[in-house]
């Protein structure tokens, strides 16, 4: 009897039927979303710097960036009994993130301006960036969601950011709401990004890459960033000063156009483990090669993890 597990401790916060566990099941969301909200989420002074100033791994940003996407993923579709360990591990951090930010960026985020991991407007200002992330690659990689399953998605990540300790009150009132107010942001003069910021959405998406992987994954890896740069909106690519051309674009529509077909007409290939379950392991891969780029004497991300703290 004791060694099998009760039921109870095989179920999570988010069960199988959930927007958020289907959706972020899908590997062709679970491998591009991270990318896309960490750019896009990088043009948010106070999110970005506050989280630079206050990393202890800033030599080795892949792996702490690999460990975040693996501790949202946990809360997500792990047990209870996973997600509570990845939500305790991610208080601990959290707790010595405050502050105020050393460098000016734009008038609405002046040097000095205070940040602080549990300022409710902080807190759903990340999982704003996740969400939209997660609803965007979903849609061009899989197939577009209905107006209920975005709905059921937002109502999931406001669960979700409550576990991490967000009060109820700072989330918009429905998914509307949350959708005028992302767009709006990005519409407006607020956007923002540092120098150091331009290089890590650089890095992050792709446009560009110190260390490029083995021969035989280039192409996968290319594919990605093609995926990450293509979903990004013109007014990001242009503050991060990303090369897209017309050709980068026919790239972009035709492996998005392949995505969707595969997962709507082939039934038995987007249900293989191929297509769906955990990103953990792609999450361990990026990880491992960051540090053995860094044990070899080499930057993993030149201009940023070997700036001084």
């Amino acid at each position: 009897m004791g060694c099998w597990p009760i039921l109870g401790d095989m179920t999570g916060y988010f069960p199988k039927s959930s927007m958020a566990y289907r959706v972020l099941n899908q590997r062709a969301v679970s491998l591009t979303y991270g990318q896309r909200a960490l750019t896009i989420g990088a043009t948010h002074p106070r999110l970005f710097q506050g989280t630079a100033q206050s990393t202890m791994s800033r030599d080795l940003p892949f792996t702490r960036l690999a460990l975040t996407a693996r501790l949202f993923e946990t809360v997500f579709l792990g047990t209870k009994a996973e997600a509570d360990r990845a939500l305790a591990f991610t208080r601990k951090r959290h707790d010595t993130v405050n502050g105020t930010i050393e460098e000016s960026a734009g008038p609405r985020h002046p040097a000095g301006a205070p940040y602080d991991a549990y300022d409710p407007g902080l807190m759903w200002w990340t999982a704003a960036f996740t969400l939209d992330a997660v609803e965007v690659q979903h849609d061009r990689l899989v197939r577009r969601l209905k107006d209920r399953e975005r709905q059921a998605l937002f109502e999931d990540f406001v669960t979700w950011a409550e576990l991490f300790g967000m009060p109820s009150s700072a989330a918009p009132r429905d998914y509307a709401d949350f959708r005028a107010r992302f767009d709006g942001f990005l519409a407006s003069d607020e956007p923002y990004v540092t120098e150091e910021a331009k290089l890590v959405g650089q890095y992050l998406s792709g446009g560009k890459v110190p260390n490029p992987a083995p021969l035989p994954v280039r192409p996968v890896f290319s594919t990605l960033h093609t995926i990450v740069i293509g979903g990004l909106p013109p007014k990001v690519r242009d503050l991060f000063e990303l090369e897209w051309s017309l050709i980068d674009e026919a790239r972009y529509q035709a492996i998005t156009l392949a995505s969707r077909t595969a997962h709507q007409r082939l039934p038995f290939f987007s249900a293989s483990p191929l297509m769906r379950g955990p990103a953990r392991e792609f999450y361990k891969v990026v990880a491992r090669g960051e540090q053995r780029v860094v044990r070899h004497g080499r930057v993993s991300m030149p201009g940023v993890s070997d700036r001084a703290s």
